[in-house]
């Protein structure tokens, strides 16, 4: 499901260092992200009901 990658985790970012303002970016990068997600989420699973409803046979 995941491609595997030779890339270790990343390490956590500690959140006490950033500032007011580096925390408000990060947290609109994070919202961005889950937008995403939640989009492709969305669009998969529209193909999975319209394959699910082709192949279901139409008793």
């Amino acid at each position: 499901m995941f491609e595997e990658t030779d890339e270790p985790d990343p390490k956590p970012i500690d959140l006490e260092l950033l500032s007011v303002t580096d925390l408000a970016a990060r947290i609109a990068a994070l919202h961005a992200e889950i937008a995403a997600c939640e989009a492709e989420l969305l669009k998969k699973r529209s193909h999975k009901s319209a394959a699910d409803a082709l192949f279901s046979g139409g008793d």
